[in-house]
């Protein structure tokens, strides 16, 4: 195998586990399992949109892993003696299908790194040689497959791809901008879409491709939006029509209004690419409290677009934990109290909360589910939704804390590179403790503050035009605000994800100290865990998650894999540079060692000050546009250079064990709806696709 450093082999034995639902799905009434299968095979059915945005070849590398299944009808075994291949070569496949399929494609959902099989090509063909759809699947895939590079997910060149630009002409940044341009004159939203550069009589075409069941053109007929620009409706169509009779099934056992309405704005979504129906669907949603069986569907978030713009199909399904939600709710009733302690909070100002805070803060829904079905390219801990800011505003919003997902932390195997021996004990009881707090306080406060200061319409504003607000920053009154159709996202582009990821972290660090939150969990100086203990832990959790980020920085590109990962290693190296010892990285590099030291004196007086004050800077520049301020900043920051290359190189060395999550599957006998868990293997995670019948 490749050294650490240039190998795209998945790691032998990546730990895999089990989202454990069954117990709590069986609790429900029959209605509500009826209402959850048919959103689960919803789901499901998104999943080969996912592969098609991750790369071209990868609806049809799963094809070939389905088809080599039923070919020996789930006995892998019995391939070592009819294909002539070894058992460590069978080991090796089954290691890179069921990582395949953890990940919807053949990039990894964290990261965005491009993994191969640890096989060599001769023992594909013998695989493949086991009936003629096998051998012709293998042909369509094989040089895709072993390809590297790419490397990586990101704009179409010669060491990075993207499925959200499948193009055999060379497509460039400035016909993408193109693109983005008459759209935005056109009012076309680009969450569902894609970018496709064709040859036509000898001239390049950019053909917009819209997600949509239906196929047909415009209602006008003419699907010419610019000059070599076409609109081509019905991108993922299959897909998306499976998705649409599966929801009017769930329709007929929804058990509230919001929820057939929320329904019925997803379906003509999905029906027509309408991105107006679904910003519809989601004001429905946000009002649909306290759901039993919660729902997320749609083209969600934008982190793997390299434009940042384009996203990725993604579906949860989870029913409730009513215990679990009691504590979230007492902490949602406190959130004005916490509000009001930030650093940009002014007395007498706004009930306390000061300028850059909304006047109501709109006490979202919080829920604690346990998911039945995640189809995306992660199994992500947590969600808050919508990302539309104005029905944020208007409508209000939900947090989501899976916590199936989340008790995985709690695993007595977790890697632990970077902790020193005498600490592993206090780190290894902690983690999944401080993990559920920080993502509480992460979903409601850092994703639930700040208020853009705007110009909502000409001459209209949502602040003291006369009088602006006094920055923390400067001292000075503030000189930028957003105008008229300005959002977060268009004025910070590609910044606007990892910043807003790294503030919301921000918050949850910040927090971890406040008696009051930690025993709404139960936590105080009297527990067994101490409140204390969650503090220190969250500081050695600080150095961890800032080192291991490292492993999903992108050499050849110089870029960040994922926006999580990049806002971690800027707090740590932020903390480094202005904790005044607070957090320290012993380096050996002999032993090639990194070690994370906590001095838990400077805590309180030099740590918590450091973060804030990071914290401040993003959240004032966010309110006010403040891109340039933000960018000279935060930049220098995810900056890998100097001694942070040489940890890099340790960390590749030794990289964290990759998860995969073996899930359930929902099946209809009769009016009955049980539920079938597979084992803890790489063959049990390809039975559970094998039976999902995507």
């Amino acid at each position: 195998m490749a050294s650490a450093e240039s190998s795209h082999t998945p790691p032998p034995g990546a730990t895999i586990h089990q989202l454990k639902i069954k117990a709590i799905f069986d609790a429900l009434s029959e209605r509500d399992k009826l209402y959850a299968h048919y959103l689960a095979r919803a789901a499901w059915h998104g999943s080969r949109i996912i592969m098609r945005q991750v790369s071209p070849e990868s609806p049809d590398i799963f094809d070939f892993i389905m088809n080599l299944y039923r070919a020996c009808d789930g006995k892998w075994d019995t391939l070592i003696a009819q294909c002539s291949i070894t058992p460590e070569e069978l080991t090796a496949f089954l290691e890179y299908a069921a990582m395949f399929l953890c990940n919807l494609g053949n990039f990894y959902g964290e990261g965005d790194q491009k993994f191969v099989p640890d096989v060599p090509a001769e023992a594909l063909r013998k695989l493949a040689g086991i009936s003629p759809e096998t051998k012709t699947g293998l042909d369509k895939i094989i040089d895709p497959l072993l390809a590297v590079p790419p490397f990586s997910l990101g704009y179409p060149g010669n060491n990075t791809q993207s499925g959200y630009y499948p193009t055999k002409e060379p497509i460039t940044r400035d016909d993408i901008a193109k693109v983005s341009d008459v759209m935005n004159k056109k009012s076309i939203g680009p969450e569902n879409t894609r970018i496709r550069k064709v040859l036509k009589d000898c001239k390049p075409v950019l053909q917009l491709l819209q997600a949509s069941a239906e196929t047909d053109l415009l209602e006008n007929g003419d699907n010419q939006l610019a000059d070599g620009i076409l609109l081509i409706r019905g991108d993922h169509s299959e897909e998306l029509a499976k998705i649409c009779s599966d929801l009017e099934l769930a329709k007929q056992y929804a058990g509230n209004d919001k929820q057939t309405e929320l329904l019925a704005h997803y379906i003509e979504s999905f029906r027509t690419g309408s991105l107006d129906a679904f910003q519809e669907s989601q004001k429905a949603w946000v009002a649909d409290v306290s759901a039993r069986v919660e729902n997320i569907l749609g083209f969600i978030e934008p982190y793997r677009d390299p434009a940042g713009i384009r996203s990725e199909w993604e579906a949860m399904i989870g029913i409730a934990d009513a215990d679990e939600v009691g504590k979230l709710k007492t902490f949602v009733e406190s959130s004005t109290t916490f509000i009001r302690q930030l650093p940009w909070a002014v007395k007498d100002v706004n009930d306390g909360k000061g300028p850059y805070e909304k006047s109501l803060f709109e006490a979202p829904d919080f829920t604690s589910v346990h998911a039945l079905a995640v189809c995306g390219s992660i199994v992500f801990e947590a969600a808050n939704l919508p990302n539309y800011e104005y029905i944020r505003e208007t409508h209000g919003f939900k947090n989501i804390v899976l916590a199936n997902r989340l008790s995985v932390n709690n695993s007595p195997n977790l890697p632990c590179h970077w902790i020193h021996s005498s600490e592993l004990n206090l780190f290894k009881s902690t983690t999944h403790i401080v993990r559920f707090l920080t993502t509480a306080i992460h979903e409601l406060l850092g994703h639930g503050t700040g208020k853009l200061l705007s110009e909502t319409s000409p001459g209209t504003y949502n602040f003291d035009k006369q009088n602006p607000p006094i920055s923390p920053l400067s001292g000075e009154a503030v000189t930028s605000h957003y105008l008229p159709g300005q959002t977060w996202t268009s004025i910070f582009g590609k910044l606007a994800g990892t910043v807003e990821e790294c503030r919301a972290i921000l918050m949850s660090e910040y927090f971890m100290d406040n008696k009051h939150l930690l025993s709404i969990f139960g936590y105080t100086d009297s527990s067994s865990i101490t409140a204390d203990d969650l503090l220190y832990a969250t500081y050695l959790n600080i150095g961890v998650d800032g080192l291991q980020a490292l492993e999903h920085y992108n050499v050849q590109g110089q870029a960040w894999g994922q926006v999580h990962h990049q806002a971690h290693f800027s707090i740590l190296k932020h903390l480094l540079q202005d904790g005044d010892g607070t957090i320290s990285i012993a380096h050996h590099p002999l032993q090639q060692s990194l070690t994370v030291h906590v001095d838990r004196s400077k805590i309180l007086s030099h740590g918590k000050p450091s973060l804030g004050s990071y914290l401040c800077k993003l959240h004032i520049w966010r309110c006010t546009a403040d891109v340039s301020a933000c960018s000279n900043f935060y930049e220098p920051l995810c900056a890998v250079d100097g001694v942070y290359e040489e940890w890099r190189k340790i960390i590749v060395s030794k990289p964290k064990m990759k998860w995969k999550f073996v899930q359930s599957n929902t099946f209809l006998t009769g009016e009955t709806v049980q539920v079938k868990v597979y084992k803890e293997t790489n063959e049990g995670i390809i039975q559970s696709w094998a039976e999902r019948d995507v």
